[in-house]
Order: C-alpha cells, then structure tokens, then sequence
C-alpha cells in the first residue's frame, strides 16, 4: 500500500532530520581529525641534506657580517676627509644592487629546504549516507617520492643558491669598481682644474710680459691679445670642468646607493693612489681561481649535473600510502592503501635525460667561453695598465721637464727680443699638453688596477661580507692596496 500523505510529510522530516545530523557529524569528525592531524604534524621537520646545512652555514655567516641582527650594518660617517675604503665600505652595505642580489641568494637558500622535503601528508575522509550516515571513514595519505629523488632535487637548488651566491659577489665587486671608477675620475677632474688655475696664472705672467714688451716698443699689442685669447679658451675649459664635476659626484652618489632626495656626497679632498708593480702571473693565477663570473658559471655546471642525476632518477616509481578507519563499525575497521607510480613513458624518460645532458654541455660551453674572454680582458687590461705606466713615467721624468725647460727658454728669448711671442705660446701649449697627458696617464693606470684587482681577480675591498675575504698573505697581492 502506497503511504499516505501523511505518512510521506512524516518520512520527509526524518530525512531532513537525519540529513542535519548527519551533516553536523560529518563536520564534527572532520574537525576532529584535522585538530588531531595538526597536533601530530605540529613538530614536524625534514632532515637537512648536507648542501643544505653547508648553504645555511654560509648564509649565517655572511648574514652576520652583511645584516646583523636582520639591520643594515653601521655606516662610515663620510666627510671630504674621509679614505677610499670608507666609501667602499659605505657603497657595498648600502647599495641596493647588492642587498637585492643578498635577498636573491637568501630566497634561494630557504628553497633548498622546499626542494628535498617530503609532500604535505592529506587528510580524508569518506562517509556512507543512505537514508542516514551508516559509516564515517577519516584517514591519512601521503605521497613518497622515489628512493634518491628528494636528495637529488634538494642538491639541484643548492647548486641553484650556489649560483645566486656568486651573483651577489659579483654585484658587490662591480660595485666597489664604480666605486673606485668616480673616484679616480674626480681625481682626474681635481688635477685638471688645479693645473688650470696654475695655466692661468702663468698666461697672466705672459700677457704682462707681453705688454711689458710693447710698452719698450719690442713687440706689438697683439701678443697681449693673444695671451687674453688663451685664457678666454682656458676659462671656459675650466667652467666644463667644474660644470662635469656634479656628472662625476652624481655617478659616486649612484654607486653609494643614495637616493634621489638624499644630499650629495662630499667629493674627496685628498686623493690617494696605488703603490707597487702588479705581477702579470700572479694576477691571471688568481684570476681564474676567484673571478666572480667564472665561478658562477662553474656553479651553473654544478647545478646542471645536478639537474643531470635528477632526470636520471625519472624511472624511479613513486609510492603513495594511506590509511583509513571506520569508526561506526565495532570493533574499528582498519583500511590501509597503497600505491605506486608506472614510469613506462621510456621516450619522456629519455628526453628528460637529454635535455639535462644538453644543459650540462651548454653550461660547460659558456665557461669554458668565460674563461677564454676572461683571458683576453685581462690581457687586454695589463696592456692598459703598462701602457700607462710607461706613458706616465716618460712624461713625469722626461717630456714635462723638457716642456717645462722649453718655455723658460721661449720666454727668456721673448724678453730679450730675441724670438717672438708665437714661440712662447706654443711652449706653453706643449708644456700644458704634456701636463695633462700626464694627469691622464696616472688616471688610465688606476682605472686599468682597478679593473684588475675587482673585475678579473675578484679580490673584494677590505672588511667585505663575502663567505671567505681575501688574504694577500693566500698567494700574495694581486695587484696594488688603494687604501
């Protein structure tokens, strides 16, 4: 007999009522279980792999040094007195380069950590509802990756912050050589202009002369012109000069890592320069056992045959395990599961140990290239820096002398009336030629030392927050102290 309307109003309820208490057991269980799976899990942590503790090691120490106490470290108070080192000091704790390629290779530390851990276990649960909940079944599943894969895929991101490592070292030397670049080109500016003003001066002594010698009637008006000629063009040389002057102290305020609203820095008052004879052997040893680049992409081989065993690990089946429990049923109805990856793609496998095997030999190839323009650039740069050597050691010991001597003589005949005033004025155009060329020359010489000792050798500037600092008592100095 069919039910009523009644009887079907009645079952309607029931169900509505089984259905809310059913919902609200189901919500309850699972609560429970997911407050039950947190408590067990709250201690949990992974076992570090060697490359790990090693990376987290180096991070410490140099996070030590760098940002101690997770602050920026103490600033030199910079005055127009103050040393080359304390704007190397200044420049490599405050420049934003170098603190975005610290974080970089801090970033890339923690994903060490993310790369050889095991998946986050799941929670499950599964009820059987038919007119009312008749089983609830919370469980556990995880999944585990294949015998050597967690291992392998941590030591590729170790090679990986190894990478950003040397990238963060290598935006801290190219750092101190803007450094040192604005220095030596203030240095440049400062000795142009003093040797300007002493021009000057001496035009001035010229142009008396020469009116001297018109008023006894032994040369005409135009040697006076001629002399206020050359200092109208020097005039105006020296008003670039002192205008390039805020180009230069822009570029060391850059360097610094100033912003645009903060003060300029105080140019240098005194200068300081290089002492010593680099040693051409010594400097390429040392050069391709520290240069920054060169070792970055010795790490980019790292991390490639790294990647390398990853993909050779690609066969490896991976396992998953899990375990549930019927709570409704007496006694308690246990049900454990498991399961297991097929890697039977063999064509996928064997790409994906190709593709690794290609990125090795291509990382091999860009440093084996490296090396060969590392080579070239240092040859290239101990050729400008003897150059410059020789250039600077003929002009201070013999042409300025000589020019000098030259216009004592061109001017003595001039007073006597002996020679004319245009031979006075070339002496003074070649003595100042060589005056600058020797600026020059000493100017050309420790840019070219500079590039040596940062750019080729990688020797980082005194007091730097690297991994390990340089030792000149290690293999001896490769090049000259600024300081």
């Amino acid at each position: 007999m069919a039910p009523n309307r009644k009887d079907r109003r009645t079952l309607s309820r029931k169900l509505r009522s089984d259905s809310r208490v059913g919902a609200a057991l189901l919500n309850g269980l699972l609560t429970l279980v997911l407050l039950a799976a947190n408590d067990i899990l709250a201690g949990c942590s992974g076992r570090a792999i060697p490359s790990e503790r090693a990376a987290r090691e180096d991070l410490s120490l140099v996070a030590s040094r760098y940002r101690p106490g997770d602050a920026k470290a103490s600033l030199p108070n910079l005055t127009s007195e103050s040393e080359l080192g304390d704007y190397l000091r200044y420049a490599v704790f405050n420049n934003p380069k170098i603190e975005a390629a610290y974080f970089d290779w801090a970033a890339s530390v923690e994903r060490i950590t993310t790369a050889r851990s095991l998946p986050d276990p799941r929670v499950t649960f599964e009820a059987d509802i038919e007119s009312m909940i008749s089983s609830t079944m919370p469980g556990l599943m995880t999944e585990l990756p294949g015998p050597g894969k967690l291992r392998a895929s941590g030591n590729v991101a170790a090679a990986g912050s190894n990478v950003r490592y040397f990238a963060f070292e290598e935006q801290l030397l190219r750092t101190a050589f803007a450094v040192k670049s604005a220095y030596y080109r203030l240095q440049l500016l400062e000795e142009r202009v003093i040797l300007q003003r002493e021009t000057l001066a001496l035009l001035g002594d010229l142009e008396e002369l020469a009116r001297q010698q018109n008023s006894a009637g032994r040369a005409s008006l135009q040697d006076a012109l001629r002399a206020q000629i050359e200092q109208d063009l020097l005039m105006t040389q020296l008003s670039n000069l002192e205008d390039a002057r805020r180009t230069l102290v822009a570029d060391l305020k850059a360097a610094l890592g100033l912003g645009a609203g903060a003060a300029d820095p105080p140019a240098p008052a005194r200068f300081a320069n290089s002492d010593g004879t680099p040693d051409r052997e010594e400097i390429l040893r040392i050069a391709l056992e520290r240069n920054p680049t060169i070792r970055r992409m010795a790490a980019e081989v790292q991390m490639a045959e790294a990647s390398l065993d990853l993909a050779r690990k690609a066969g490896i089946p991976d396992f998953s395990l899990g375990i549930e429990a019927n709570f409704t049923s007496s006694p308690t109805m246990w049900t454990p599961t498991a399961g297991a990856t097929l890697p039977i793609w063999r064509d996928k496998i064997a790409a994906e140990i190709a593709g690794a095997q290609a990125e090795k030999r291509a990382a091999e190839a860009r440093l084996n290239e490296e090396q060969v323009q590392l080579a070239t650039e240092f040859a290239s740069m101990f050729f400008m820096y003897r150059e410059s050597a020789r250039n600077s050691k003929l002009l201070e010991e013999r042409l300025v002398p000589r020019g000098k001597q030259l216009l004592q003589a061109a001017r003595a005949a001039y007073a006597s009336g002996t020679s004319g005033f245009l031979e006075v004025i070339a002496g003074y155009r070649q003595l100042l030629e060589f005056e600058m060329a020797q600026i020059e020359a000493r100017n050309q010489r420790e840019l070219a030392l500079a590039s040596l000792s940062l750019l080729i050798s990688g020797v980082p500037p005194e007091g730097s927050p690297l991994r390990s600092n340089w030792e000149p008592s290690q293999a001896g100095d490769p090049g000259e102290r600024s300081e």
